[in-house]
C-alpha cells in the first residue's frame, strides 16, 4: 500500500512545485521591466489565481468519480466521465470570457491600485484570458488522470508548461521588446500547447474507451446533476477557503507594515508544507475512490491508515525543520532587519501548524475519492466559522497572535470535522447487502 501511496504522491507532489516556480519566473522578468509592470502582473496574477481557484472543483470533482468508476471496471462511465467533465469546463470557459469585463471591474474596485496599474493589469488579464478554455479544459484531464492512478502524466503536462512559458515569456519581453503583452501572451501559448500536449498523453489510454462514448449518456440528467452537486459542494468549500485565506491577509493591513509582512512571509512555510500534504491528498483521492468503486472496504482502510502514517511522519519531519531551522529559512527570504527581530515572536504558530493541519489536507483527498461533498462542506463551514470567530474574540487582547490561533484552530477544525463525519457515514459506503 505504501508504494502505492509513493507512486502517486511523488509525481503530484513534483507538480505542485512547477506552480511557484513559473508565478517566480513571471515576477522576475516583470522585475526587469519596471515596478509597474511588477505590481501589475502581481495583480493580474492575483485575480487569476482567484479566478481559477475557485474552478478547482472541476479537477477534483472529476477526479473522485472517475476513480469510483475505474475502481468498478465501468469502462462506460469511466469514458463518459472525461467528455462531460469537458463539456462543463468549456461551458464554464465561454461565461467567464463573456464576463471578463464585469470580473476586471469587481476586482479592480476592491483594489487600491494606481491607474496606470490596473491598466497594465487589465492588459495583462484581456490576453491571459483567451488561455482560460484550455486550463479549465487541463482541470478536467488532470482530474481524469488522478481518477485512473496516474499523477505521473500531469506531471508531465506541468513541466511542458512550465518550460514553454518561461520560453516564451523570455523570448517575448527580452528579444521582441513586447512587455507585459509577452509574459501574457507566453502564459496563453504555454496552456495550449500544454493541453495538446494533455491529449496526446491521454490518447492511447482514451482510445480502448472510444467505442463507450455516448452523447445521450453524456448528458444524462441523473448523472449531470450528480456532477454539478459534487462539483457545487466542492465549490463551496473552496470559496469558504478563499474567504479564510484572502481575510487572514487582510486583517494583516490593519496592523503595523512590519507584522504584516511578517505574516505575509510566515505564510510561505504553510505554503511550502501544504504542497507536500497535497500530493498524499491527491493519493487519497485516487485509492478512495478506486477502492469505494470497487467495494473493497479492507483495502480502503488500510490505505487511509498508511496515509496518516506517511502524514505524521511528514508533519514531524517539517515540525523538527522549522523548530531548529525557522529563523534561517527566514534569512532565505529576507535580509529586513525588522522583520528578522519579529519573526520569532510568531514562529511558534509555523512550528505547530504541521501537526495541526496535515489531517484537513489527508481528509480532503479522502473525501473527493469518496465523493462525500456534503461532509467536506459542513467540515469547512464550521471551520470557517471557527476561524472568524476566535479572530474576534482574541485579537483584541493578544494582537496578530489572535489571528494565528484562529487560523491554526481552523485548521484542526477541518481535520477533526472530516474525521468524525467521515467515521459516522462509512457504514454507507459499503451497504449490507
Amino acid at each position: 500500500m505504501h508504494k502505492k501511496i509513493l507512486k502517486i504522491s511523488i509525481p503530484a507532489l513534483a507538480a505542485n512545485i512547477f506552480v511557484p516556480i513559473m508565478g517566480i519566473v513571471d515576477m522576475s522578468i516583470a522585475g526587469h521591466l519596471g515596478s509597474i509592470y511588477t505590481s501589475a502582473i502581481s495583480v493580474g496574477t492575483t485575480i487569476l489565481n482567484l479566478l481559477y481557484w475557485n474552478f478547482g472543483f472541476l479537477r477534483m470533482g472529476t477526479s473522485g468519480l472517475t476513480a469510483q468508476a475505474f475502481g468498478a471496471k465501468n469502462n462506460k462511465e469511466v469514458a463518459n466521465i472525461l467528455l462531460r467533465s469537458i463539456l462543463v469546463s468549456l461551458t464554464a470557459s465561454i461565461l467567464i470570457i463573456l464576463l471578463n469585463g464585469i470580473i476586471q471591474e469587481i476586482a479592480f474596485n476592491h483594489m487600491t491600485a494606481d491607474v496606470v496599474i490596473e491598466e497594465k493589469a487589465s492588459i495583462y488579464l484581456n490576453i491571459c484570458i483567451i488561455g482560460v478554455p484550455a486550463t479549465m479544459c487541463l482541470y478536467s484531464i488532470k482530474g481524469w488522470l488522478i481518477g485512473l492512478q496516474n499523477t505521473f502524466r500531469p506531471m508531465l503536462i506541468a513541466l511542458v508548461s512550465t518550460i514553454i512559458n518561461i520560453a516564451c515569456s523570455i523570448y517575448f519581453t527580452q528579444a521582441l521588446n513586447w512587455g507585459i503583452e509577452g509574459i501574457a501572451l507566453g502564459t496563453v501559448i504555454a496552456e495550449y500547447c500544454a493541453l495538446i500536449f494533455a491529449i496526446l498523453l491521454i490518447r492511447e489510454k482514451f482510445k480502448p474507451l472510444i467505442k463507450y462514448v455516448n452523447r445521450k449518456i453524456i448528458l444524462e440528467k441523473e448523472k449531470l446533476k450528480k456532477f454539478f452537486v459534487l462539483n457545487g459542494g466542492i465549490a463551496i468549500r473552496t470559496l469558504c477557503l478563499s474567504c479564510v485565506t484572502y481575510y487572514f491577509s487582510y486583517a494583516g493591513t490593519t496592523q503595523d507594515t512590519v507584522t504584516l509582512a511578517t505574516n505575509a512571509l510566515l505564510m510561505q512555510f504553510f505554503t511550502i508544507f501544504s504542497f507536500f500534504t497535497d500530493g498524499f491528498s491527491y493519493a487519497g483521492e485516487a485509492l478512495t475512490g478506486k477502492y469505494i468503486g470497487a467495494r473493497e472496504e479492507v483495502n480502503m482502510k488500510n490505505a487511509i491508515k498508511a496515509l496518516f502514517t506517511w502524514g505524521i511522519v511528514i508533519s514531524f519531519a517539517f515540525t523538527l525543520i522549522y523548530t531548529l531551522f525557522s529563523q534561517n529559512l527566514l534569512q532565505l527570504l529576507t535580509n529586513d532587519h525588522e522583520i528578522l527581530q519579529c519573526a520569532p515572536q510568531y514562529t511558534i504558530w509555523i512550528i505547530a501548524i504541521p501537526l495541526c493541519s496535515f489531517s484537513a489536507f489527508l481528509w480532503d483527498g479522502i473525501m473527493i475519492g469518496a465523493t462525500m461533498t456534503k461532509g467536506m462542506v459542513v467540515s469547512m463551514v464550521c471551520a470557517t466559522l471557527i476561524f472568524f470567530a476566535s479572530y474576534t474574540i482574541f485579537i483584541s487582547s493578544i494582537g496578530n497572535h489572535g489571528l494565528w490561533l484562529a487560523f491554526v484552530l481552523y485548521l484542526m477544525t477541518r481535520g477533526l470535522s472530516q474525521s468524525i463525519y467521515f467515521k459516522h457515514k462509512i457504514k454507507q459506503l459499503f451497504p449490507t447487502p
